[in-house]
């Protein structure tokens, strides 16, 4: 039965500050009412100064973590939470899990039960960060070795590890794309050699400057028979071989689909590509008329912009889809880091594309009036 409102909250409160709580997550809406975050968690941690509550919040961009000390620092902090007009809370301690759902008529339905498993130990946050290269890896000598450089770095190796199977093909040929001042050519160099691959890597670059300076670094570690650079285009620049593995991590506007591009006419078994602006279909959204009813959405510039990132990465993962593509589309690095955190992951399967899939894609091209810079490269 339903029961008042504040009195299942004061249960949770209670469940809350209690020793023993596993985890509680609050999540949805009151009906007429928004939480100022979409999503909030709380649990207990212990770091080096003491057992702590652990509070984070999301806010549809980004989370949020503070730690609070117990006694009256935590009971503010969640009486603050409390106060957030959320739809639900789940509660789960050592010994039960507790329920509570709002009711259209802001009674509570809460269900209790018995708790789902044995509850772990809180959870050491302060213990040594597993890196997939090593932090003391000549490479980071080299390059610098700044914290935000190596959450990149492990970042892209971890969406790398998640693409490739477990068992390499050797020699594996790889060939990043607009590859800059190639720290991540590098870093994919080490890695997967030190998965025991034979690796042959290729860096492009439009740049002679990053040629020379790339090539110099290559040498400084040891790799340059290995680890080689050449300038020119990403669609034209000479490459020795058909790779294996395509990289083009932030390839301005369409230079991202021209790496694509290139890796499908290699036919490259896996394709990472981290996207950078959109300047393409974001100009032709501005040149044309939005289809009813969503004139809003291209009305303000900003919109427009946010929209045009969107719906590029939607046809570019389409697009792979009707060229023989596995396509995932994930989170790159933590948004924290870089506004740009993108990244398409494409496996070739040579599947021939469905007749719904090129249907779909035609309806979307045809319903906002743009033509995606791959599909031309690939005509």
């Amino acid at each position: 039965m339903p029961q008042p409102l504040d009195q299942a909250l004061a249960e949770v409160r209670e469940l809350l500050l209690a020793p023993g709580l596993t985890r509680a997550v609050a999540a949805g809406r009151r009906r007429g009412q928004v939480p100022s975050v979409t999503r909030a968690q709380v649990r207990p941690v212990t770091l080096k100064s003491g057992l702590k509550l652990q509070i984070v919040t999301e806010d549809g961009v980004r989370p949020f973590t503070r730690n609070v000390m117990s006694g009256p620092e935590a009971e503010a902090a969640l009486d603050e939470l409390l106060a957030e007009p959320f739809g639900n809370w789940h509660v789960e301690t050592e010994t039960a899990t507790v329920q509570v759902r709002i009711t259209k008529k802001g009674d509570a339905q809460v269900h209790r039960s018995a708790a789902v498993a044995p509850a772990p130990a809180a959870q050491e946050h302060d213990r040594t960060k597993q890196w997939l290269l090593d932090p003391g890896d000549p490479l980071f000598t080299v390059i610098g070795g700044n914290a935000a450089k190596r959450r990149q770095i492990d970042a892209f190796l971890r969406a790398l590890a998640a693409t490739l199977p477990e068992d390499l093909p050797t020699p594996l040929r790889v060939v990043d794309l607009g590859c800059g001042n190639a720290y991540l050519t590098f870093a994919a160099y080490r890695y997967l050699t030190g998965r025991g691959a034979s690796v042959q890597v290729v860096g492009v670059d439009v740049r002679e400057d990053q040629r020379v300076r790339n090539s110099a670094l290559a040498e400084q570690l040891g790799c340059a028979d290995e680890v080689t650079f050449v300038a020119g285009t990403i669609e034209e620049a000479d490459v020795p071989f058909a790779p294996d593995l395509v990289l083009a991590l932030h390839a301005c506007d369409t230079a991202t689909d021209q790496a694509l591009a290139r890796a499908v006419r290699w036919e490259a078994r896996w394709t990472l590509a981290a996207p950078c602006c959109h300047h393409d279909i974001a100009a032709q959204l501005k040149a044309g008329a939005a289809p009813s009813p969503y004139g809003e959405i291209t009305r303000h510039a900003i919109l427009r912009e946010r929209f045009a990132d969107v719906l590029t990465d939607s046809l570019r993962a389409a697009l792979l889809r009707l060229n023989g593509y596995k396509v995932d589309v994930v989170e790159f690095v933590d948004s924290a880091h870089t506004p740009r955190n993108l990244l398409l992951r494409a496996r070739r399967t040579g599947a021939a594309p469905t007749a719904e899939q090129q249907a779909d894609y035609d309806a979307l091209i045809g319903q906002w009036g743009v033509k995606p810079a791959l599909s031309v490269l690939l005509s």
